[in-house]
């Protein structure tokens, strides 16, 4: 009589329970201490709540309803320093830039930025301590200026950021319906400023 050939069977594993099984102890003690601690523990009460800023109502249309004549203009320490380079008259500029009246807005933590700059930005400082200025208070610690002018314009969005800081203009472009001034050609432009307030045309040269 012939041997019987027996086939090998291929991937055979012992069969395991799952860890999560309800029948295995640990798990049933797991439920009933749930259970025990009421509707309050599933209910999302324990988890953290996100803060979410409020837009601001002047963003409710198409554009910054804030934003008019005279408008206020933020500037910062670089902006003051490159204006003096290009001989430009800070509130005569702004108003060739925006056709209308302007108000330059300085913080004190610029000014503080500007008087740790030292006697070599002595006119610099003459020109923020300027009457025509408004003087902006600020409540935080420190003398970091960006900081303090990116927080600012999120809660009002009616300024101008007058900047030539290539990190603060990013900043500031994430903050939607802000315009953004700077120095090109030896005069100042307007970013963001949209033409129904009478924002001059930025020409192209290229092809």
């Amino acid at each position: 009589m012939g041997k019987a050939k027996k086939t090998r069977k291929f991937g055979e594993v012992k069969r395991m329970i799952n860890p999560r099984d309800m029948r295995l102890k640990q798990n049933q003690k797991k439920a009933a201490a749930s259970a025990a601690d009421g509707p309050a523990a599933n209910d999302g009460s324990s988890q953290a709540v996100r803060h979410v800023e409020r837009e601001s109502s002047a963003m409710f249309f198409r554009y910054n309803t804030a934003l008019g004549p005279p408008y206020h203009v933020i500037v910062d320490t670089n902006f003051i320093n490159f204006s003096l380079q290009n001989k430009l008259d800070l509130t005569q500029a702004m108003m060739d830039c925006l056709y209308a009246k302007c108000t330059p807005c300085i913080t004190d933590c610029v000014m503080a930025e500007l008087e740790k700059l030292g006697p070599k930005y002595r006119i610099a400082l003459r020109v923020a301590r300027d009457p025509r200025f408004q003087r902006l208070a600020c409540s935080h610690r420190g003398t970091y200026a960006d900081d303090c002018i990116v927080h600012r314009v999120m809660q009002h969005r009616c300024y101008i950021v007058a900047t030539c800081d290539r990190d603060l203009k990013r900043r500031i472009r994430k903050v939607p319906g802000v315009p953004i001034m700077f120095i090109t050609n030896h005069k100042y432009t307007i970013e963001r400023l949209p033409d129904a307030y009478g924002a001059p045309k930025q020409v192209s040269h290229g092809k």
